[in-house]
């Protein structure tokens, strides 16, 4: 009865393997499923040029990792036959402070009967940044726009983190990256049962954006 119970109120976060969709699942304690939305983006996704290790980062924090193509102009109606494909009850998601994404958030919860829980929203960018590092969270750079391309390859830690924040500000980033201005991948953190090994292959350039491939 109690599997019964748990399935019945399933509970879904979008994932992407990066440190904030990380940090928003454990803030909210637990989820049943990840899913991970594939796009038609104009630029490659770092995320998802690197998607088996996300899901294996995300499999080594014990959560099912679900992967959907969407299509362009059909994301919003596609990924709402996915949710009520898996009975969702329950939305997890990351978003910190730009009003169209909690607004096409809300609508999509809305569309499913689901109930939207936004664990990050509102709080302050920078001091998440800081408050994700001193929770254990390890976020490899897997990309980045050519403002602070030198930091794609290595791992944001309280140690490094005064001196990225400096030079994101210095260069008009968001140091949380809440643009795209960087993407990461979690190799470690509060919720991994084995740290994710990982091994560089190679960097590409897309107009000026950086994407790391590892293996």
């Amino acid at each position: 009865m109690a599997s019964l119970l748990r399935w019945s109120q399933l509970r879904v976060a979008f994932v992407s393997g990066g440190k904030d969709s990380y940090y928003a699942v454990y803030r909210f304690g637990s989820v049943d499923i990840g899913l991970m939305l594939s796009y038609e983006f104009p630029r490659p996704s770092p995320h998802l040029a690197n998607a088996g290790k996300s899901i294996e980062s995300m499999l080594l924090c014990g959560i099912p990792t679900l992967v959907a193509r969407v299509s362009r102009g059909r994301e919003f109606t596609e990924t709402a036959a996915i949710l009520r494909k898996l009975g969702v009850n329950s939305v997890v998601a990351g978003d910190v402070y730009i009003d169209d994404h909690l607004t096409y958030m809300e609508r999509l919860a809305r569309e499913v009967g689901a109930s939207l829980v936004e664990p990050l929203w509102g709080l302050d960018p920078t001091e998440l940044l800081y408050r994700e590092l001193r929770d254990g969270v390890e976020p490899l750079v897997i990309g980045a726009d050519r403002r602070i391309a030198e930091w794609v390859g290595r791992i944001l830690s309280p140690e490094n983190a005064d001196s990225f924040v400096e030079l994101a500000r210095a260069r008009g980033v968001d140091p949380l990256g809440e643009h795209g201005e960087y993407h990461t991948l979690v190799v470690n953190g509060p919720m991994h049962r084995a740290r994710l090994s990982y091994r560089p292959l190679n960097t590409e350039d897309h107009n000026g954006y950086t994407i790391l491939k590892v293996i």
